[in-house]
């Protein structure tokens, strides 16, 4: 998964307070908005001679990473460290969604196509910003339940006048880039399993590579290739053996027969046991593989999962198969028998470094795990790994073995541990950069501890969020001093990491942790957003901050860039979200959800964008609210079912936050909107299946209580 719920880090807090005091099908018609009568002619035009040759084209940004190797460095240098300072906004666009904005925008001969939530396709004239077409794949709000974190998308694929979607809810959607109208559509998931996508496809030898997500909720992953003319499945690559026992009739039977299902000791969970391919896919065509991350363990505790003493194959690890069959050639596992929510689906990059004197072409990642992996592309052999955040649940990785010298107690099989990183990561799916003329990967890094603790009692549940944690750790503290140390602890920071010395080169703080994707320019820049609503441009070589611009609201995306008519562009989405802000926003700026934004600049430009208008919740009024519930049972309730949406003490800032809800004043909307669903189509399902009208009232009197307290601390 991308983060995690706020249980573990009120645990780190908890723990920290402790030891001072002790020292497929079609789906249906989709809909596209035409906007522009006319669209540019030889629109999506990007075959393979273009993909292989994107390294020397400078005006456009092709594709996810810009390059196969997705270095995401571009060779434009007109905005430089000179004239950055005089970068000013272009044009912009305002998006009828305010949930996280994840994707890179692509540029392809003048058009800009790019994705905000909800899996929306939004293509513009890339000078001038004017809307072409826009595209809404119009998926079932209530599928927002089963998305662990967040309902965002990454950005699209484009090859041969399609544009290419992966939506929530499964589907792989091919569009006609000209007019933005259905080319095709297939079903990718068992869409009546917890199944959703977030990642962009990629495309290779004129395939659709696409994976998915859904691992909290017990799924089993795998990444599959489709036709990109057809839409049929070519192949499929499984990352965990079949819990049934039996074959797949897919590329992977051979080697989960042999090498994966042995280390599986309990056996693999009926759910599928996880695996999820959900972001990193990269491609290299000298030795025609395919790489790809696979996700945590469904459930995340291995005790729960598996026989906790295994490693779990092929969970937290790199693949790499044959891009024309999808047949295995080579793993790497960075983390055996995962127990931290280590997923490795980090940003994957390809480069070619001298090493030892000699040429090596190799693997990057800043897996979550804190380690940073150098790693020989052609066998999967560890070439070097070193901590880039610092690191407890091991101590460092044996080169010899390739193995992590774990400490065992970070397992916390007979008592809670205070781990780093924290399941949100040192590095999360937010990419990475590599300027190959100075050598440095550019990481948007964090550094937090989590408490983890198990559950005694855990049973799998059918829709729940599956961790094999203890939910009962969730509550924030009400202290104020244990929510200043407890926020303290978490930290974010771009580090401009060295990857053949593995060390940093230099390291600049942000002033929240989870900050935004990276992009490196020929013109000495690297441009990053952050949670403050800065959009920043800082000199490659030391660090230091040259231009920063207010976007208004907070930024995670990556950037792109692009030229046309000798001009150049950097493009970024705005729009805070994804699953620390669901999940941990007491660590955050205080902001309100917005809607999101693709922001364009160039030195000289003069648009402007209208200031966000600022809405503040009346106070309500708790003087008159009384309910029968049971507030302690309401909080283990709440934080089992709802704290990963609505944040711990039911102080969600961007999904509602609960305390100010006019609804927990009145009985008969709460059981509406918590048990019968009357917001489905918000995204907010009904409950019924898993909670008791007793449940619902004491959550209720839970969230009457918490927002009591809320008000008092406030008066």
């Amino acid at each position: 998964m991308r983060a995690t719920v706020t249980v573990g880090l009120a645990a780190a807090s908890l723990m920290l307070a402790g030891l001072a005091q002790s020292a497929g099908a079609e789906t249906g018609p989709a809909a596209a908005q035409k906007v522009a009568p006319k669209a540019v002619a030889k629109a999506g035009n990007v075959d393979a001679a273009r993909l292989l040759a994107a390294g020397s084209d400078n005006q456009n940004w092709l594709i996810t990473g810009r390059t196969y190797a997705d270095q995401r460095f571009s060779p434009l240098k007109q905005i430089n460290t000179a004239t950055v300072g005089k970068l000013g906004l272009a044009w912009h666009h305002e998006f009828d969604t305010d949930r996280g904005q994840e994707a890179t925008p692509l540029e392809i001969d003048g058009v800009l196509y790019t994705t905000t939530t909800w899996s929306k396709v939004f293509a513009f004239d890339a000078r001038t910003g004017k809307l072409l077409w826009s595209f809404d794949p119009k998926v079932d709000k209530a599928r927002g339940f089963k998305a662990c974190c967040d309902v965002v998308n990454r950005g699209v694929a484009v090859w041969k006048g399609k544009v290419y979607v992966a939506a929530l809810d499964g589907r792989l959607i091919a569009l006609d880039a000209k007019t933005g109208k259905t080319a095709w559509s297939t079903v990718t998931v068992d869409q009546s399993k917890p199944y959703t996508i977030t990642g962009a496809p990629r495309i290779v030898k004129g395939k659709v590579l696409i994976g998915n997500g859904g691992s909290e909720y017990g799924v089993r992953g795998y990444l599959s290739a489709y036709d990109a003319v057809t839409g049929k499945l070519a192949w499929r690559f499984y990352t965990t053996p079949n819990p049934e026992g039996k074959a797949d009739g897919a590329p992977s039977d051979k080697v989960l027969a042999g090498v994966a299902r042995p280390t599986w000791g309990g056996g693999v969970p009926a759910s599928g046991g996880g695996g999820t391919v959900w972001e990193s896919i990269t491609y290299d065509p000298e030795l025609n593989l395919v790489y790809f991350g696979a996700g945590n363990g469904s459930p995340w505790n291995a005790q729960n999962r598996s026989d906790g003493h295994s490693d779990n194959l092929f969970l937290s690890s790199i693949i790499a198969v044959n891009a024309d069959t999808g047949a295995y050639v080579w793993h790497y596992q960075a983390t055996p028998d995962d127990t931290w929510d280590y997923d490795a689906t980090q940003h994957i990059m390809l480069a070619t470094l001298t090493i030892d004197g000699a040429p090596r072409k190799v693997l990057m990642q800043a897996n979550k795990n804190g380690f940073f992996y150098v790693i020989d592309r052609a066998t999967g052999h560890l070439i070097s790994a070193k901590n880039y955040v610092p690191t407890t649940w091991a101590s460092s990785i044996d080169i010899k073995t390739g193995r992590p010298v774990a400490n065992e107690d970070a397992r916390y099989r007979d008592a809670p541990a205070l781990v780093t990183p924290a399941p949100y990561g040192g590095h999360n799916w937010q990419p990475m950069a590599f300027d190959p003329t100075q050598g440095l990967v550019f990481i948007p890094a964090m550094e937090a501890p989590y408490g983890y603790a198990k559950d005694p009692a855990f049973k799998t549940r059918d829709g729940a969020w599956n961790s094999g944690l203890d939910m009962a750790l969730g509550a924030l503290p009400s202290d104020k001093a244990q929510m200043a140390a407890m926020k303290a602890m978490l930290k974010g920071e771009l580090i401009a990491w060295d990857p053949i010395k593995q060390a940093a080169r230099w390291t600049t703080p942000h002033d929240s942790f989870w900050n935004a994707g990276v992009m490196a320019t020929a013109g000495g820049l690297v441009f990053q957003g952050d949670a403050e609503g800065k959009f920043v441009a800082y000199d490659s070589r030391t660090g230091k901050a040259l231009w920063s611009y207010d976007v208004g609201e907070g930024v995670i995306a990556g950037a792109s860039t692009y030229s046309i008519g000798g001009q150049q562009y950097v493009a970024i989405m705005t729009g805070y979200g994804g699953a620390a802000p669901l999940a941990a926003h007491w660590a955050l700026p205080d902001r309100p959800r917005q809607n999101g934004r693709l922001m364009v600049f160039k030195i000289g430009g003069a648009d402007t964008a209208p200031a966000y208008v600022k809405f503040t919740a009346p106070k309500l009024d708790l003087a008159k609210v009384a309910t029968p519930g049971d507030a302690k049972a309401g909080l283990l309730a709440f934080h089992a079912n709802c704290s990963v949406c609505h944040s711990g003490s039911a102080s969600g800032r961007y999904l509602p936050n609960l305390r100010n809800s006019p609804m927990i004043t009145v009985p008969e909307a709460f059981k509406a909107v918590v048990l019968d669903g009357s917001l489905k189509d918000y995204g907010m399902i009904g409950f019924s299946k898993w909670l008791s009208p007793k449940d619902s009232e004491d959550i209720r009197a839970y969230i009457v209580d918490e927002a009591r307290q809320a008000q008092a601390a406030k008066d």
